[in-house]
């Protein structure tokens, strides 16, 4: 994966030029160039070319490309097209189980061969979108070197398991959905991505579930819309106050160990091991330039 921040993953609709001209420079760190649910059967064709030339051009966010199901019709023209036009990756959309990505891992390969691409380098997000899903994220997190994320598909979720249209109280009714695709994701050390906030008016809704999700310990959020990048990137970048307290941290516990012990008290609380790793964790992350501060 590569060491730009991958906060925030916007999908762009494949057949739109004005949305995919504006999506190049946007401040999102990933697009979804999107040809599957963002796109009518009818216009498949032309978002895929569309999608393809756009590749092919300066481009400011990581591009992975939403392809078509594998049990659809588009599936294999999506990879012939796009591959070789040498997206950062795609995103496989229903995944349910391990060997659909090894399948697509094999397609890949033989692709990027005939294209002369770097072998490997097309990235696969994958869609975790269903009970079926979510029962084998973490199979599916480690079927392949290729695997960088799981996404939560929650709106396909949520038609599965019979939840109504409107979200209550930060979307606590895919608590389960989520914390289980978090702690996939983390086992297998990829990124985990939250589901789209759908309602693009309400400001506060999108503030309070970015928050959730972050305490659920997802790396990152989905959008549909500009206006929400904003939100996602600053509330999944570390506060200043934050990046100085992880700093407070290492300084002490260095000290602390040069004296023989094995933990301090910072700020007034206690300090060992665990703590410290995850302190300097955020400060190589700020370094990197993979969190912001």
């Amino acid at each position: 994966m590569s060491t730009r921040p991958t906060r925030s993953w916007m999908f762009v609709p494949g057949n739109k030029e004005r949305f995919l001209a504006r999506a190049a420079d946007s401040d999102v760190d990933c697009v979804f160039l999107d040809l599957e649910d963002g796109v009518l059967p009818e216009s498949k064709t032309q978002a895929r070319t569309m999608v393809a030339a756009a590749l092919r051009a300066p481009f400011r966010p990581q591009r992975y490309v939403r392809l078509n199901a594998a049990s659809t019709e588009w599936f294999a023209d999506d990879l012939a097209e796009i591959v070789p036009a040498a997206p950062d990756g795609v995103c496989l959309p229903k995944c349910e189980d391990p060997g659909q990505v090894a399948e697509l891992a094999s397609r890949l390969d033989d692709i990027e061969h005939q294209a002369l691409i770097e072998p490997g380098s097309t990235r696969i997000v994958a869609a975790i979108e269903s009970p079926a899903a979510i029962l084998s994220a973490a199979a599916i997190a480690r079927a392949h070197p290729r695997i960088v994320g799981l996404m939560l598909g929650a709106e396909d979720l949520a038609l599965d398991i019979g939840l109504g249209t409107a979200r209550e109280a930060e979307a606590a009714e895919l608590i389960f959905a989520r914390s289980m695709l978090v702690y996939a994701a983390a086992a297998a050390r990829v990124v985990s991505i939250d589901g789209v906030f759908p309602n693009l008016d309400d400001a506060e809704g999108i503030e309070r579930d970015t928050l959730q999700a972050r305490r659920l310990g997802f790396a990152a959020k989905s959008t549909f819309n500009p206006r929400q990048v904003e939100v996602i990137n600053r509330i999944f970048s570390p506060r200043p106050d934050e990046i100085e307290y992880a700093r407070q941290v290492v300084d002490a516990f260095q000290a602390a160990e040069a004296r023989g012990d094995a933990s301090v008290t910072v700020g007034g609380q206690l300090v060992d091991r665990p703590i410290v790793l995850r302190a300097q964790r955020l400060l190589e992350l700020v370094g990197t330039g993979q969190v912001t501060g």
